[in-house]
C-alpha cells in the first residue's frame, strides 16, 4: 500500500548571527555548505569553526543540491507520517534531512534527490529532499 507524503507543519529554525547567511540563502532557494580554506573540507551543519583542523574562519559555497539517500527510516505514528534521512551531497557531505514529495513507501537507500525547500511556521523555509 503506498503511503504518500504529505505536508506537515514545520517549526522555524533558531538563526544565529553564525547560521544568517544560510538562512537568506534559503529563502532565495539555494543551499550553502561551510568551506575551511586551511584544510580545503566542507561540512554541514554551519558553523565558524572547522570541525576537522578547527580553523576559526570558514566561507560559504553554494552547493549543486544534489546527492544520494545514505540511510532513512518512515516514522508512521506520527500524525502525518514522514520519512527522515540522512542524504550524501554530491559534494561528499552528509546532512540529515527530511524526504518529501514522493510515495513514502518508494524510498530506497542510494536513490538520487534533489533540494527543495519547504516552509516553516514563521521562520525560514528549510532544505529537504525529493526524487529526482
Amino acid at each position: 500500500m503506498a503511503t504518500p507524503a504529505q505536508d506537515r507543519k514545520i517549526a522555524a529554525p533558531a538563526v544565529t548571527p553564525d547560521t544568517q547567511a544560510f538562512w537568506e540563502a534559503a529563502k532565495q532557494g539555494t543551499l550553502l555548505l561551510k568551506k575551511c580554506p586551511k584544510c580545503k573540507e566542507l561540512h554541514y551543519y554551519p558553523r565558524p569553526h572547522c570541525p576537522f583542523c578547527f580553523h576559526d574562519q570558514t566561507e560559504w559555497v553554494e552547493a549543486r543540491g544534489t546527492g544520494v539517500i545514505y540511510t532513512f527510516s518512515v516514522t508512521r505514528r506520527a500524525e502525518i507520517p514522514y520519512a527522515f534521512a540522512y542524504v550524501t551531497l554530491d559534494e561528499g557531505v552528509t546532512m540529515m534531512t527530511n524526504i518529501v514529495d514522493c510515495d513514502l513507501d518508494a524510498i530506497r537507500i542510494g536513490q538520487k534527490v534533489k533540494v527543495v525547500f519547504k516552509p516553516t511556521i514563521d521562520g525560514p523555509p528549510v532544505p529537504m529532499f525529493a526524487p529526482l
